[in-house]
């Protein structure tokens, strides 16, 4: 990796500004309800206060717009961060984030403190890069380091605009997600199998034509098979389909016989009478779909060829659910997908953020998988083979 790290940085005695992604869900009572970002910075935090820095940590939360709403506050995650720090946090309630005051706390920092700042997106700069937050921000401290992923494919001044302003780096977690990925794209341990799921076509386009360079094997399931289904002349009764993108589809077809990717689309489908869980459903094959019924999952035999394929492979990356796993009875696909991506010891496994990371996490298989990227959008910006604007900003080596 070419891009500076924390241990290509000296700290000790530095005012250090940390950009993680503390876009935390939020009950109704403002309580976080999953705190995986939050623990996920842990790592960059922790070895920071280890060696002596003073530590400014700063996150958007939720889409507030430029205004300073109160249900948008990043209150409940220094909460969260002193309980798991077991240190009293200093979180700056401020409207424009930054102010004469929070200027003035951020001088009397030593060595240990940690400074949590209010919602980036308090202020209509954040999301356009423009005007003087970049600059606000950068001269509360000496150091930037974007440890925040899930925006990494986003241009914003509290992760690209502070690089012009900061020497930067980037954090454990981001040197993870860049590693991982990059090797599994660049140098795969192959047979190399993408599992792409989703409920449509367009948005895993230019996945699918990156991966066709790359992958061995692309398996497709999830609302944007009924897609690939209609191509090949099924009739996909009342499912999910994108009628503009059957002849694309087709095309990715045709491409996967030319690049020698083997293009596997499922062979049943349950379908069910509603989108509901307890509706009336039965499997039947892909190019049997009654008109008035709607796929929602992949079938067993498609189960049994999709687990085969997953067994031999070496690297293994996933981005999308094959089913409605929301509902328990179209969840058999994806969590039997899943099951034997854990299975596989010897691949390297890859689950590209969103959906497939909660399916994952809800049957309790996080810790089978080699590695869950933090980012949904950015991952597959990363797959799609994009460069990411939060990445490219920081100092190279």
């Amino acid at each position: 990796m070419n891009k500076k790290t924390l241990r290509d940085i000296s700290v000790s005695g530095k005012k250090v500004l940390v950009r993680c992604d503390f876009n935390v869900p939020l009950d109704k009572e403002g309580n976080i309800t999953d705190d995986i970002r939050i623990t996920s910075s842990m790592p960059t935090i922790n070895y920071l206060l280890d060696n002596g820095a003073a530590v400014i940590l700063m996150s958007h939360l939720g889409r507030p717009k430029g205004q300073a709403l109160k249900e948008y506050s990043l209150d409940p995650v220094a909460k969260r961060l002193s309980e798991l720090l077991g240190k009293n946090i200093i979180f700056e309630d401020c409207d424009i984030v930054v102010d004469d005051k929070v200027k003035e706390d951020a001088l009397k920092l030593k060595s240990g403190d940690v400074m949590l700042l209010q919602n980036t997106r308090f202020r209509k700069e954040e999301e356009k890069n423009a005007g003087d937050l970049a600059k606000d921000l950068a001269s509360l401290g000496d150091l930037f380091v974007n440890d925040a992923f899930g925006t990494a494919h986003r241009a914003h001044s509290s992760n690209v605009g502070i690089c012009s302003f900061l020497p930067s780096a980037v954090g454990f977690l981001v040197e993870k997600e860049i590693d991982v990925m990059g090797t599994a794209l660049e140098n795969p341990k192959r047979p190399l199998t993408a599992i792409l799921g989703g409920a449509k076509v367009s948005d895993k386009i230019a996945v699918i034509e990156n991966l066709l360079n790359i992958a061995d094997n692309i398996l497709i399931g999830g609302g944007m098979m009924y897609t690939f289904l209609k191509a090949e002349g099924f009739n996909t009764g009342s499912s999910l389909l994108e009628e503009d993108k059957v002849q694309l589809a087709k095309e990715l077809i045709e491409k996967s016989k030319q690049k020698n990717v083997k293009l596997i689309l499922p062979v049943d489908t349950v379908a069910a009478k509603e989108f509901k869980n307890n509706t009336e459903f039965f499997t039947t094959t892909a190019d049997k779909i009654p008109n008035d019924f709607m796929g929602l999952d992949i079938g067993e035999k498609t189960i049994e060829i999709f687990t085969e394929v997953i067994k031999n492979s070496k690297t293994i990356i996933w981005n999308g659910p094959l089913g409605v796993f929301e509902m328990d009875n179209f969840a058999k696909g994806t969590n039997s997908i899943a099951k034997s991506i854990a299975q596989n010891k010897d691949a390297v496994s890859i689950i590209g953020g969103g959906d497939s990371a909660a399916a994952v996490e809800k049957i309790g298989l996080g810790d089978k998988i080699t590695h869950i990227s933090t980012g949904g959008g950015a991952s597959l910006e990363f797959l799609e083979g994009k460069v990411l604007p939060g990445i490219d900003a920081v100092d190279d080596k």
